[in-house]
């Protein structure tokens, strides 16, 4: 496996969810099951996540294997993370999950420290998510800030019983399509880079598979707008914009939508905890790949008890439990093997043959696309 200058990872067509998991050099750890002797056993470790990421179940099961305390925050997108981090100087918190293409915006003031790679146990860490995070967003002249910790796609959530697709054929344009007002969730800075590569693909807005919005200022801007221009002839069809995975799957529930761009989770637990109707896949244009880590902030205070739970949450049995709860893929060796059938069946459904050959990998910001999206966010919200 290796990773291309427009930052894909390339994989082997056909792969299931066990062989990808081993094509990225998984092998099962013999480590006991929470083995008490391998932790600490005192203190607390404050924790700020995304909502869904130490959930009870992982939370208790450190508590009992080490006797620290964890403290949960939890946001909903890596903006809130950044801004609350970045009020408090860097202090506040000992473990923090930022996207890996977000790192930029964590150098001003210096809010995470330097990983020391001494105290992880890195044999636990799936070998080419370590190694090309790296180029992703991890490192920062030559030093690593942040650990691969799981990674997932954003593609296409639908109900079956009314949209009927092809294994392999469903389309980031099926999103545009007639008929479907009010029918559609979407969230906009995702769905600005979806038009990108949709509209590329099929001729009408030539930008390299999106990968020109990170060129310059003035091919983001040439790029979006044309993408804003285009969703605004299509505009009736939004039934709910979400910026968080609880708003995405109320947008289903909820808001009577039908069809949407989501997160991979949205769509596996609602098919698995809702109705089965309910199925995410990958477009054929290829679905947004994304890669989260774990970090310590600069200002932590409790780093012995950090590094313990990161070393804990990539443990197997943790990878698979934190896989199970959430339908996102750990980045620990080994997790897959702690999966349930109905989480082995929503993955080999999601990516068809090739599917994970075309995943598009969101790349390392750029000085000015941050402000920009936004800027294009509000242009596509007001269209």
């Amino acid at each position: 496996m290796k990773l291309d200058n427009k930052n894909k990872i390339e994989l082997r067509s056909g792969l299931n969810r066990r062989q990808l998991l081993n094509s990225l050099g998984a092998a099962a750890l013999a480590t006991p099951f929470l083995n008490k002797a391998a932790f600490a056993s005192s203190g607390e470790v404050n924790v700020f996540a995304w909502g869904d990421y130490m959930q009870p179940n992982i939370v208790e099961a450190f508590t009992n294997a080490t006797g620290i305390k964890v403290n949960v925050s939890t946001y909903g997108s890596n903006e809130e993370a950044q801004s609350k981090l970045r009020a408090a100087d860097g202090k506040g918190f000992d473990l923090i999950f930022p996207s890996v293409d977000t790192r930029p915006n964590y150098d001003d003031g210096n809010l995470l420290s330097e990983i020391d790679e001494s105290r992880l146990d890195v044999d636990q860490i799936q070998t080419a998510l370590w190694r090309n995070s790296l180029s992703l967003g991890a490192a920062l002249r030559g030093k690593r800030y942040l650990v691969p910790f799981t990674w997932g796609t954003e593609g296409i959530t639908y109900d079956s019983s009314v949209h009927k697709f092809a294994p392999g054929e469903v389309s980031y344009g099926d999103l545009w399509a007639d008929g479907l007002e009010g029918k559609v969730a979407a969230r906009q800075k995702s769905v600005l880079v979806s038009l990108a590569i949709y509209l590329d693909a099929i001729g009408e807005l030539p930008s390299n598979r999106a990968m020109d919005l990170y060129e310059s200022e003035a091919d983001t801007r040439r790029i979006f707008d044309g993408c804003v221009a285009f969703a605004a002839k299509h505009k009736s069809n939004i039934g709910a914009y979400w910026n968080n995975a609880t708003e995405a799957t109320g947008a289903f529930t909820d808001s009577g939508c039908s069809i949407g761009q989501t997160w991979d989770t949205t769509g596996i637990k609602l098919h698995t905890e809702v109705d089965p109707k309910w199925r995410y896949a990958a477009p054929k244009e290829g679905a947004l790949g994304w890669m989260d880590t774990v970090a310590v902030p600069s200002g932590a205070v409790n780093v012995d008890q950090a590094y313990e739970l990161i070393n804990f949450l990539l443990s197997p049995e943790i990878g698979g439990m934190f896989a199970n709860n959430t339908g996102y893929n750990s980045a620990a060796v080994g997790a897959d093997k702690h999966l349930t059938d109905a989480s082995r069946e929503a993955f080999d459904f999601a990516y068809p043959e090739g599917a994970i050959d075309n995943l598009w990998w969101w790349p390392v910001f750029t000085p000015w696309f941050s402000s920009v999206r936004q800027e294009y966010v509000e242009k596509l919200t007001n269209a």
